[in-house]
C-alpha cells in the first residue's frame, strides 16, 4: 500500500518491518475514505531526515476533512480556506510573538528547515477524528523520538497528548516548550502568550544554529 522508497534513513526503524504490515492490512479492510492520500501519509518523515531535524512539533492525527490533510502535523493544503482552527490560532500567536505569519496553510517550508511536523497517528477516516488512534501508529512515534535522542533538539509540545507521548524526552540539553493545545477549546489556557517561535529561535541561535524562518515561505 505504501511506497517507502522516499523515507531515507527513517526506513531503518523497526516499525516498518514489525508493525506497518498489520496497519496496512487493517487499512485495506477499512472501506471508508482514508486521509491523507496514501502517497502523503509519511510526508513528515520524507521531508525531514533524522540528521536534519532541529525542531519537533507533535500533532495528534490528520485533519479529517477531505482535501485538508497532506501528511504534516497542523499543516494543510495551501488552498485550504478558512484555515483549520488550530492552525489559525498558531498563526495568531505567531503574529503576536514574531510579528508575522504565513499567508497560507502549507508548512512544507518549515519541514525544509528541519522542523519535523509529526502526527502521532498518521491516518484518519474522513469525518472521524481519532478514528485510527488505536491502529498502532504510536509505535512509530516512540521509535522516532528515541532515534532523535542522539543530540539536543527543540520540542514544541502543545497539549496533554503531545506531552504524554514525549514524556521521556529530557529537558536540558533539549528545549521543551509545553503549553496548552492551540485548539479553540484550550488556546487561551496557556498557548496564547507562550512565545514558542521566538523561544525556539533564541535557543537555536544560542546553540550555534540558524533561526527558523517561520513566517515567509518565499524567504531563503
Amino acid at each position: 500500500m505504501f511506497d517507502l522508497t522516499r523515507l531515507g534513513a527513517w526506513r531503518d526503524l523497526p516499525f516498518f518491518k514489525t508493525t506497518l504490515p498489520d496497519i496496512e492490512a487493517a487499512l485495506a479492510q477499512d472501506a471508508r475514505l482514508i486521509l491523507p492520500p496514501a502517497p502523503q501519509v509519511f510526508a513528515a518523515l520524507e521531508g525531514t531526515q533524522p540528521d536534519d531535524v532541529r525542531v519537533v512539533i507533535l500533532g495528534q492525527d490528520p485533519y479529517p476533512t477531505p482535501g485538508h490533510a497532506h501528511g504534516l502535523a497542523f499543516s494543510a493544503s495551501a488552498d485550504t480556506k478558512p484555515l483549520p482552527r488550530s492552525l489559525a490560532n498558531i498563526f495568531k500567536e505567531m503574529r503576536t510573538d514574531i510579528g508575522d505569519a504565513p499567508a497560507h496553510a502549507d508548512l512544507h517550508f518549515w519541514a525544509a528547515q528541519g522542523v519535523l511536523l509529526l502526527n502521532t497517528t498518521l491516518t484518519v477516516p474522513a469525518g472521524d477524528a481519532a478514528g485510527h488512534a488505536k491502529l498502532g501508529w504510536h509505535a512509530l512515534t516512540a521509535q522516532v523520538l528515541d532515534h532523535l535522542s542522539d543530540r539536543p533538539r527543540a520540542y514544541l509540545l502543545w497539549g496533554a497528548h503531545a506531552q504524554k507521548v514525549a514524556k521521556d524526552v529530557s529537558g536540558a540539553p533539549n528545549l521543551k516548550i509545553e503549553t496548552a493545545h492551540p485548539s479553540p477549546l484550550s488556546a487561551r489556557r496557556g498557548f496564547f502568550g507562550s512565545q514558542p517561535f521566538s523561544q525556539t529561535n533564541d535557543w537555536l541561535r544560542a546553540n550555534g544554529q540558524s533561526a527558523i524562518n517561520w513566517a515567509t515561505p518565499e524567504a531563503p
